[in-house]
């Protein structure tokens, strides 16, 4: 399985492992862990506890061989399996203490059991690679024999320290459990062999390991020890309970409290201690201080310390017995606050964790609004009430049901059932972590004292749910009408003047303290508006104003209105604050500038939207869907001393709309310089996006929990040479990605606002990162700008100028042409990710510059390659000087000033353009960097004696033409003097690019002009090569590979985008029974896997992290006869494996999805590479394509016949009966595993089985004889040429490298590479090729050459025979190597002195090129199967891989009818024989000359 972090092993090699990334259950929570030794109880006697003396080839054993060490740690990551030198005794641990771990790689101890006898195992690399009955823990996985069975278990085994113990355990009923510093893990798997002995892998970190008694699983004394329970039965409770799924709903909201418990505790039996009442036990946390006879615990250093703080209860808790504490103290220097639950550990014997949530066993806590057992989420949203918003005072409980439900208790007020299988022995854990530093155990369940401790229940529940409770107590008294201040006001307030004045007395002595609310609720649109009287200059700050749901009758006022973590909206400086989080930053007019007479006001209006007013101009929408029955709140802040209500009389008229802000601009708005643009955020925008500040400023609510829909366009379209610039106000570092910017011709109007921009098909051009997008699509990578990179304060603009062509410009810079032929657009901004919030910016308008009108200017020459494409890539062969970054993208001279040359990863193609971007400069160097083309083989340079030179001058061995300074050299010989501009004189961000046209010329490319024709005569297969010399240190790539087809993008067409052996041969009928198009309805399930994302109206599913977790299922069960077909959009080649599909019998709706299709064991049948499974057990081998080499734009259906039998289409071709008795109705999955990252749904864009002739002669032809042998031909619909599996076939590019080495004329071939077909098994079985097919007038079988590469032949224009060659029948005939190029040359058959032998069948079933029966007249050969291999002997190097093949060579053949004479073979019979020839007719001979036409060479290489 692939694994983050760590090196993958191929059978090719095992590559280095990759830098660790750290692992960790909460990422947020360091700390070190303290080694937890293990208890030796029994440990392992005799040889058991020893190591086999056969180890891997890098381990050294020592200490009698107790020890074990991983030799050169340095240098090597693996080769350091050691197993036990005894199988392992039932239920005994065989466990090491790890001595010593390195830095250097990812991945660490990896610890198992396998049945294979070490005596006579051959040693793989590393334990992963163990096959026949093996199981290793790795990291927190579980593998057998290689392949993952279970994710996320145990203790990561990756994070533990030197001294750290850890063991392996077979159990009496062949459980594999794992111990960890003597704690066990629970089951890992089961049904383990009787016979087995221990694994440990020295791997990655791990260098030293040394064998240690172990812990036995049954006691063989029956001894129960001192405690009531066994920590291992402890650990049967948390396997067999805890770890079970988890049910229940919130219950019924009850104020009063729950029933203390009385009597003895049930059901634990546990003993109690000698002091029945429930304390903190002495045991604690290291930071840990207890006070106040253990009711107290406080954590020491909480400034500079947030963890260590966990304490636990003295004793179990009994069945209904409330344990309660109150915070007593928090600190705001840290996120995260405090943590409680159950867990089933003894204090006495548990060595304490950091923090509980890294516990693995037996625990259960609510942390935040969620449940976590043993350190995972179990319910994410338990209640709505977070434990990180409580306050000082406020109480939190829980208690253990006698029912075995737990509950929790917030200020008295049940949460509801958080588990319901609560094991029967639990003690009470309080983890002081972050922000709580203090708690005290609370004995007097008060009812009064928790009800003036609950206000964060009452702002949910309802904002004056407790003045309805005081009613209730008849207290009530009636609502008052006039607005003034509340009586209850802050410590350092005061309330005079009938309650229309509030003040600090002493605001020279303190700055906060001073919070005052409104007597009552405000209605709907009254505005609350007060006067600032007073300001003292002493602070800095000054007044704040919002609304809260708090009613301050209850309230416990906090220091300043913005610590209060619920409930509460304030304005604030020039931003606003929601529960103490800025959501808008730049907001209206700034407070703290205000002096003493201005005016402040704020109002809710009927739909639910907040808005602020300065001096009575408002300031524009500051929230959305704030709940009604709000108080008003001002907080007398810094500088603000005293502030008076204004009455009704005094207040402005509320103006009619504020939807869009108010046209009077505020002095500090952003915006405030009058703009002479009238371009604004439009008011139709993606669901998360907010436009405010009269539509100058747009944002993303919820930016922490939702990172998309939230696109922007402009109010209209923008005119030639407009700018359209914006600048980043606010940012999070919550996600990954950034800002993504562009244009679209779609109007506002006629726009449904996706997800993200990107998931747009036309009409729209997009900035992502560094990559240009069209439509969705990349059409070049490395654009001069990364949109990721920038912050806040950054500016991006956007601008069309009259000739069509987008311009970014980066904090005022232009960053040239992105692309070009646009029609009339709208700016886009999407505020993905990272970006929060934007402003439009003065700069806003026309551009007063040459690019307004088009004008050429230096950085706006177009950029080439700006057309759908991959970006080019540096060869891994360089100078020694050199190292690659972004992923080849970036070359950068590490050292010296030469030794810097680099190649291009591919040939450069006719009139493709290479261009880098310089990057950095170095100006202690003289000289500059060298570009050019070199015939040198990028994959030859490590072979060569004398590698690189240190100056792409003195690379003379191979054809080298090379531009230095204004110099043109060739072999480092002068060419040319004064050649275009200098490359001496360029700096940092100009752009140099090489071109090689199609009249054999080199043409240079400075920041896209083209210098001319720089030399002539220059090699056809020539490599890019750079040198970075001199003052350039570092380049790095803005171009990207031109695709083959400029209409690859177009619908599929059997007559012109195809090409297929059917097609060529016949273009017959359409195939028959075509199968329906799956319904528009299918779509995608909203139960999936946890790393899928769906899109496009839940058409498209995306894996969106990690290699697994990706599973899918279509919400429609699948109608009987009905095709429903998923595309392959993009594979990531990171991973190995790929996608898997089938159907499921059982609803989806419920379904809890496993990491991978391949664990559903309940009526599930599942295709997976080319196998069949049902129910996880393999029942059919062999069946269709190999689905983990399907290329991107392969399209795979299913289908149920209505004989109950499924069957698989691949590009619409039926791939026969897959599994029988499919049960209706029946659900289709689809498995997003490795490198398979997207599928769409493909609706009626694909035909199902064939396609329609375009040959009106072909049907009279097909109906003469389109029926032969029960064999039917048929024209099948293939991939279009951009999903063409010769792209990525391996086998079609070894067989294209050996034609090469032939060094045949490129005249003799077809010019299109479409028309050269690949026939090995993956490749013909992805076309749906048929083994036999019939060929001329009459119409005669022959065979497809299946296993063989086919290079189409260009027909000898000399030939008359050329037009009718379709009316001939089809052979082949073997050939050597060395005829090859005669036989070309001569343009038909008959090169040697004897007939030409021609054979129907494949080359492969032939024996041979017999001299005694070719002749000099030329010869024909029948259909499919081409003849045998003439000359068995050839052998070719690979000039890639550097292996020896061995290569045999053939040509197909048009034969004409009637010239040739059918025989038996002349060197005997082909075995096997096919069964579709007879013997008697096999070998065809013919004497006439002009019967054959060479039609292809065929190459088959072993």
């Amino acid at each position: 399985q692939p694994r983050l972090g760590e090196g993958t092993q191929g059978a090719g090699g095992v590559a280095e492992p990759s830098p660790a990334s750290g692992r960790g259950p909460r990422a947020s929570r360091g700390g070190r862990k303290a080694a937890r030794p293990a208890r030796a109880r029994g440990g392992m006697s005799g040889p058991g506890g020893e190591l086999h003396p056969r180890t891997g080839k890098l381990v050294t054993l020592s200490q009698g061989g107790r020890s074990a060490a991983r030799s050169q740690p340095g240098q090597e990551f693996n080769h350091g399996l050691v197993l036990s030198r005894e199988p392992l005794r039932p239920g005994r641990v065989f466990a090491v203490r790890i001595d010593r771990k390195v830095n250097s790689w990812s991945g660490s101890i990896e610890i198992g059991v396998t049945a294979l006898d070490p005596d006579h195992l051959d040693f793989p690399s590393s334990a992963t690679g163990l096959k026949g009955g093996s199981w290793i823990v790795s990291g927190c996985s579980v593998l057998r024999d290689g392949r993952s069975i279970l994710e996320e278990y145990g203790q990561d085994l990756d994070q533990l320290g030197e001294g750290d113990r850890v063991g392996i355990q077979r159990t009496a009923a062949g459980e594999l459990r794992l111990w960890v510093n003597g704690q066990d893990c629970g089951v890992a798997a089961t049904g383990i062999p009787p016979r087995v002995w221990a694994v440990v892998d020295l791997y990655g970190k791990c260098t030293q390991v040394t064998v240690v008694p172990g812990e036995p699983e049954e006691a063989e004394d029956g001894a129960a020890g001192d405690e009531g329970l066994s920590s291992m039965e402890l650990s049967e409770v948390v396997s067999n309970a805890i770890l079970s799924a988890y049910s229940g709903s919130l219950l019924n909201v009850s104020l009063g409290s729950p029933p203390l418990g009385e009597g003895p505790p049930g059901g634990g039996g546990a003993p109690l201690t000698s002091n029945d009442a429930l304390l903190f036990h002495e045991k604690c946390g290291t930071l840990i201080k207890l006070s106040n006879n253990n009711k107290t615990a406080e954590r020491r250093r909480p400034l500079d310390e947030f963890n260590n703080g966990v304490v636990m209860t003295n004793r179990p808790l009994r069945d209904n017995e409330m344990f309660e504490i109150r915070i007593d103290k928090l600190v705001d220097k840290w996120s995260g606050s405090i943590e409680i639950g159950v867990t089933t550990h003894n204090p006495n014997s548990l060595e304490y964790p950091a923090t509980m949530t890294n516990l693995r066993s037996g625990t259960i806590m609510m942390s935040g609004c969620g449940i976590l057992t043993n350190g995972k989420g179990t319910r994410r949203e338990y209640c709505e009430f977070s434990l990180d918003e409580l306050q000082e005072g406020d109480h939190i409980g829980l208690t253990r049901k006698s029912n075995n439900a737990l509950h929790f208790y917030i200020n008295g007020i049940d949460q509801g059932v958080a588990t319901s299988l609560t094991p029967l022995v639990v003690y009470g854990v309080v983890d002081l972590y972050g922000m709580a530093v203090k708690v005290t155990i609370v004995h007097n369940h008060n009812h009064s004292d928790r009800l003036r401790r609950n206000n964060a229940i009452m702002r949910a529940l309802s904002p004056d749910v407790g003045r309805r409770a005081l009613e209730a107590s008849g207290v009530g008294e009636p609502e008052p009408e006039r607005l003034l201040f509340h009586a209850n006001c802050g410590q350092k307030a005061a309330i005079i003047n009938d309650g229309r004045t509030a003040l600090r007395p002493h605001a020279t002595d303190d700055f906060n303290h001073g919070v005052v609310l409104s007597n009552r609720a405000l209605r709907n649109n009254e505005v609350f508006q007060v006067r600032i009287d007073k300001m003292v200059d002493k602070w800095a700050g000054s007044i704040e104003i919002g609304v809260t749901t708090h009613n301050p009758t209850y309230l416990q006022l906090p220091s300043t209105m913005t610590n209060l973590r619920s409930g509460t909206w304030m304005m604030t400086g020039n931003g606003v604050m929601h529960n103490g989080t800025t959501i808008l930053d730049e907001y209206g007019h700034n407070l703290d500038r205000l002096k003493a007479g201005d005016t402040v006001g704020v109002v809710r209006k009927e739909d639910g939207t907040l808005h602020f007013f300065v001096n009575g101009v408002a300031q524009g929408p500051a929230a959305w869907n704030v709940p009604p029955n709000v108080y008003a709140v001002v907080d007398l802040y810094g500088q603000a001393a005293q502030a008076t209500i204004l009455d009704d009389m005094d207040l402005l008229p509320l103006p009619d709309d504020l939807s869009e802000g108010n046209n009077q601009l505020s002095p500090s708005s952003p915006s405030s310089a009058a703009s002479v643009s009238d371009l604004r955020f439009h008011h139709l925008h993606g669901a998360n996006a907010v436009i405010t500040n009269g539509g100058r400023t747009a944002l993303r609510q919820n930016c922490r929990s939702e990172f998309n829909d939230a696109i922007v366009i402009s109010n209209r379209a923008l005119r030639d040479g407009e700018l359209f610039e914006i600048v980043i106000q606010k940012m999070v570092d919550r996600w990954s990605g950034s800002i993504e910017a562009g244009v679209t011709a779609i109007r506002p109007e006629d726009l449904e606002f996706p997800n993200t921009m990107t998931d747009i098909d036309y009409d729209t051009w997009m900035l992502s990162g560094t990559a240009i997008m069209q439509d969705g699509n990349t059409m070049r990578n490395n654009y001069g700008c990364d949109l990721d990179s920038l912050t806040t304060g950054s500016r991006i603009g956007m601008m069309r100028t009259a000739k069509g062509d987008l311009h970014y410009f980066i904090n005022g810079v232009d960053q040239g042409v992105a692309c070009s032929g646009l029609p009339p657009v709208y700016a886009v901004v999407d505020l993905y990710g990272q970006c929060v919030q934007v402003s439009i910016t003065s700069a806003t308008g026309p551009m007063d510059n040459s690019l307004s009108t088009s004008n050429v200017t230096e950085k706006s020459f177009p950029i080439h390659s700006p057309v759908p494409g991959v970006a080019h890539r540096f060869h891994s062969s360089c100078g020694k000087n050199v190292a690659f970054q972004d992923d080849g993208c970036r070359a950068v001279r590490v050292a010296g000033y030469c030794h810097g040359i680099v190649f291009s990863m591919k040939e450069l193609k006719a009139d493709e353009v290479f261009e880098v971007k310089i990057e950095e400069l170095d100006e202690k160097w003289s000289g500059s960097f060298h570009v050019g083309l070199t015939t040198l083989l990028p994959s030859e340079v490590p072979y060569a004696a004398t590698g690189l030179p240190a100056s792409l001058l003195d690379l003379h061995s191979k054809a080298t033409w090379l531009v230095a300074g204004s110099e043109v050299r060739r072999n480092g010989q002068l060419q040319k003097q004064n050649y275009g501009c200098s490359l001496e004189r360029l700096g940092v961000g100009n752009r140099v690019g090489v071109k090689r046209c199609a009249d054999d010329t080199m043409h240079i490319l400075v920041d896209g002009e083209d210098m001319g024709p720089a030399t002539t005569g220059v090699a056809k297969n020539v490599y890019v090569v750079l040198d970075l010399y001199g003052r350039v240190t570092a380049v790095s790539i803005v171009s990207s590979t031109v695709l083959e087809e400029s209409d690859g993008t177009k619908p599929p067409s059997v007559a012109s985008e195809t090409y297929s052996e059917e097609e060529e041969e016949e273009e017959p009928t359409p195939c028959e029974n075509e199968a329906p198009v799956p319904p528009a309805a299918m779509e995608f399930l909203e139960n999936h896997g946890k790393n899928i994302l769906l899109s496009n109206g839940n058409l498209t599913a995306t894996r969106v992290a990690s290699y697994n977790q990706g599973i899918v299922v279509i919400a429609q069960p699948l109608p009987p006869g009905q095709l429903f077909q998923v595309q392959i959009d993009f594979l990531n080649p990171q991973w190995t494996s790929s996608l898997s599909l089938g159907v499921i019998g059982t609803s989806p709706e419920r379904l809890n999805f496993p990491a991978t299709a391949c664990s559903l064991k309940r009526s599930a049948w599942l295709l997976q590479r080319d196998s069949v499974f049902h129910n996880s057990l393999k029942i059919c081998e062999n069946y269709g394509p190999n689905l983990d080499t399907c290329p991107e734009g392969t399209v795979l259906g299913l289908l149920v016949d209505s004989s109950s039998c499924l069957h698989l289409y691949v590009n619409g071709m039926d791939q026969g009966v897959a599994a029988q008795d499919i049960p209706t109705p029946c659900y289709v999955l689809v498995d997003l595993y490795g490198q398979c990252e997207q599928v769409t749904i493909v609706t009626n864009d694909t035909p199902a089985l064939g396609g329609e002739s375009s040959d009106p002669h072909s049907q009279g032809d097909m109906e003469k004889a389109d029926m032969v042998d029960g064999i039917k031909e048929s024209v099948c619909w293939t991939p279009p040429v951009d999903m063409n599996t010769m792209k990525t076939c391996e086998y079609h590019a070894l067989c294209a490298r050996f034609k090469d080495l032939l060094l045949l004329p490129d005249n003799y071939f077809a010019e299109d590479p479409k028309f050269s077909l690949c026939y090995c098994e993956s490749c013909h079985k992805l076309r749906g090729d048929e083994a036999y097919y019939k060929r001329g007038e009459p119409p005669r079988d022959y065979a497809l050459p299946f296993g063989w590469c086919r290079f189409n032949l260009r027909v000898n224009p000399q030939l008359e025979v050329a037009s009718t060659c379709k009316k001939w029948h089809m052979a082949y005939h073997g050939t050597s190597v060395g005829a090859v190029r005669r036989m070309l040359d001569q343009g038909e058959l008959g090169a040697g002195r004897r007939d030409p032998a021609l054979c129907p069948s494949c080359p492969s079933h032939s024996q041979g090129e017999n001299p005694g029966v070719l002749a000099p007249s030329p010869a024909c050969s029948n259909p499919p199967v081409p003849s045998p291999l003439p000359d068995p002997g050839s052998q070719f190097r690979d000039p890639k891989s550097q292996r020896q093949h061995g290569v045999q060579v053939a040509f197909q053949v048009c034969v004409r009818p009637g010239s040739y004479k059918p025989g038996p073979p002349s060197a005997g019979a082909p075995d096997p024989p096919d069964p579709r020839f007879s013997p008697a007719e096999l070998e065809w001979v013919t004497k006439e000359k002009g019967a054959t036409v060479l039609y292809g060479l065929l190459v088959r290489v072993e």
